[in-house]
């Protein structure tokens, strides 16, 4: 539609609203990984009556000796590691029988307060501790499937600014929670607004708001902000001892998109799709005066020349949504290739941001440098996205971040080499992870974009769930975690090769475009010369004729 042409690509408007956007990408990472350290496990033991104070607190934290074998060995046992076991000790009077903590002595060098000290959730209430992240994680995802949905039907702008408001509220409500199970719904409930709604929604106004040469850098930067969002989390959790005031703080940065009301606009592709053509066109006008183009929109132009044209779509269209993504084949295959891809992406991503506590050192900084690794993968996709598409680089990070998975599980733990392996898989993993999102919004067609990105995201969530259960297994073995993370790329990033390649093409609008789009295109096709890709398959831009043409 030569409308949204008059915009450009990218220009002061685009790139205010652009910002607007961005916010919700920070206080997303911020909230999605919180429970880190305001929930921390940090090292443990058993309470040893006699050696420890009453309250609980060791009288040997002083000496930093709370872990010390020589003068705790006579007391609880060791493991496989040479190291005091964090379970078990030894039955009062009788020295070769073990027996379960009653209670726990924490190490306080790094967290003085958390919810798993008030709760103990340690051992074998170790559990509890990751329940309450996998329900986090399900809240994102029914935050994913409905809110996506409900955005393309009541717009994208009212989901933001409710989510916005919503994860105000509940990330300062959840911090003066005093009982575990009250705890998990008001967790549920904070996923489902702190990291779904304002993300996915600002996510694809900016993909629906710049021109097709500025997508790859506006979608990376929702990446790299969302790292910036983990990075607040270990800077204040290193500056914040106390866990209530923590979390207080983490949810006060909802307030970075209360403005969003007043100041954020709709997008106008979705007006437009919705026959609401009068307010997109409103907006294009003022996009218009913001650039300084120098252009004049005649509105009633447009109108009346596109009601004619465009009234018979408009019911089929607006009635759209995430069923239709499963009823013809072509889209029914793409949509479950970056179902899985999203899932991959996510188990692998969230799996090493929540181990990084087992990587040995300051957990604040380990924390901050695993999110600030992602950096150069983003700046690095900036440049080459455009250049070697899409698909290659999706698969090719998948594959080499799940190598890097296994990799790292055979090797010693704490090492400098595993460490390094780590951040390396981090890396390769996000920056197949900032991939996707622009991936998915160019795959498919504008009447089912938002839905199909609440798609994704709500396979992201439920392998984000299903993370912190998968990590327990390390319980029988420390090696499986990572194993079935790596796996699971592995896979993943040989299927992406079976996806269209969206560069430098137009994003479908109608759900014929959808199905049309990239039908026979595969790596393995590109390879051969038999890609069977049209360029027909979408169809260009409108052209403006003139009056009489239209006529005849």
């Amino acid at each position: 539609m030569p409308i949204f042409m008059y915009n450009g690509d990218f220009g002061r408007y685009q790139g205010f609203q652009f910002v607007l956007h961005l916010l919700a990408a920070i206080t997303a990472g911020l909230h999605m990984l919180s429970l880190v350290t305001v929930a921390a496990v940090p090292e443990h033991r058993c309470f040893i009556e006699g050696v420890d104070s009453l309250n609980g607190t060791s009288l040997l934290n002083a000496s930093s000796s709370m872990m010390d074998v020589d003068l705790l060995g006579d007391y609880i046992p060791l493991n496989a590691a040479g190291e005091l076991e964090s379970c078990m000790m030894y039955q009062p009077g009788v020295s070769n029988v073990t027996v379960a903590c009653t209670s726990y002595v924490y190490n306080t060098t790094f967290y003085k307060t958390s919810r798993t000290i008030e709760w103990d959730l340690v051992c074998g209430r170790r559990w509890m501790g990751s329940l309450a992240q996998t329900i986090y994680m399900l809240g994102v995802f029914t935050g994913a499937v409905w809110l996506g949905g409900l955005a393309d039907k009541i717009g994208r702008k009212k989901v933001f600014c409710w989510s916005g408001l919503l994860q105000l509220i509940l990330g300062v409500a959840v911090a003066f929670t005093p009982e575990y199970y009250s705890f998990l719904v008001l967790r549920y409930l904070y996923g489902i607004f702190g990291s779904a709604g304002s993300y996915i929604t600002g996510f694809v106004l900016t993909m629906e708001l710049v021109g097709p040469s500025k997508r790859t850098p506006c979608g990376i930067s929702f990446q790299a902000a969302f790292a910036g969002g983990i990075m607040l989390v270990a800077a204040w959790g290193a500056l914040i001892t106390d866990r209530l005031l923590l979390q207080v703080v983490y949810g006060l940065h909802g307030l970075l998109l209360i403005a969003h009301w007043w100041i954020m606009d709709e997008s106008p592709r979705w007006l437009w799709m919705q026959d609401r053509k009068r307010e997109a066109i409103d907006i294009i006008a003022k996009a218009v005066r913001m650039n300084g183009r120098g252009m004049h929109v005649d509105k009633e132009y447009y109108l009346s020349k596109d009601k004619s044209n465009f009234i018979s779509e408009s019911t089929p269209k607006a009635s759209a949504g995430l069923s239709d993504l499963f009823k013809t084949p072509n889209l029914r295959k793409m949509t479950l290739n970056v179902c899985l891809c999203w899932f991959a992406n996510s188990i692998t991503y969230y799996g090493l941001s929540l181990s990084s506590g087992k990587l040995g050192g300051n957990p604040y900084l380990i924390l901050f440098l695993m999110a600030l690794v992602e950096f150069p993968s983003y700046i690095a996709i900036i440049f080459l996205l455009d250049r070697l598409g899409r698909r290659s680089i999706t698969s090719t990070l998948m594959l080499v971040g799940g190598t890097c998975c296994i990799v790292a599980a055979y090797l010693t733990k704490g090492s400098i080499e595993s460490t390094t392996i780590v951040m390396f898989g981090k890396l390769f993993i996000a920056g197949s992870f900032a991939v996707i999102y622009n991936y998915s919004a160019e795959l498919f067609p504008t009447v089912v974009r938002n839905s199909a990105m609440g798609l994704g995201s709500m396979c992201a969530r439920l392998a984000g769930a299903s993370t912190p259960i998968i990590i327990l297994f390390d319980s029988f073995d420390p090696k499986i975690p990572a194993v079935i993370f790596g796996a699971i790329s592995l896979i993943s990033g040989a299927w992406v090769l079976f996806l269209p390649e969206t560069n430098g093409k137009p994003m479908p609008q109608s759900l014929q475009d959808g199905e049309n789009f990239g039908r026979g295109d595969t790596a393995f096709s590109a390879c051969l010369g038999r890609n069977k890709t049209h360029h027909e398959d979408i169809p260009q831009a409108q052209q403006m004729v003139p009056l009489d043409t239209i006529e005849r």
